[in-house]
């Protein structure tokens, strides 16, 4: 009975850790595109106030894109 027992209550721990796993996986993924939206978003601000694209931002004028 105690195998029984121990094979349950490990099952158990393993279904926990499991389901912990996958909502920590979930929020971080919903907290990754809200940053990159917002990283978009002040992209796009930034490319109407300065005339400089986005390819233009990112290599910071190295290139001589304008």
């Amino acid at each position: 009975m105690d195998s029984v027992q121990a094979a349950n209550d490990a099952w158990f721990q393993q279904a926990a850790a499991d389901q912990i796993k996958g909502e920590r996986m979930a929020r971080a993924e919903l907290l990754n595109g809200r940053v990159a939206m917002l990283g978009f978003v002040i992209g796009v601000l930034t490319e109407a106030l300065t005339g400089h694209g986005i390819l233009s931002q990112i290599s910071f004028g190295v290139l001589g894109l304008n």
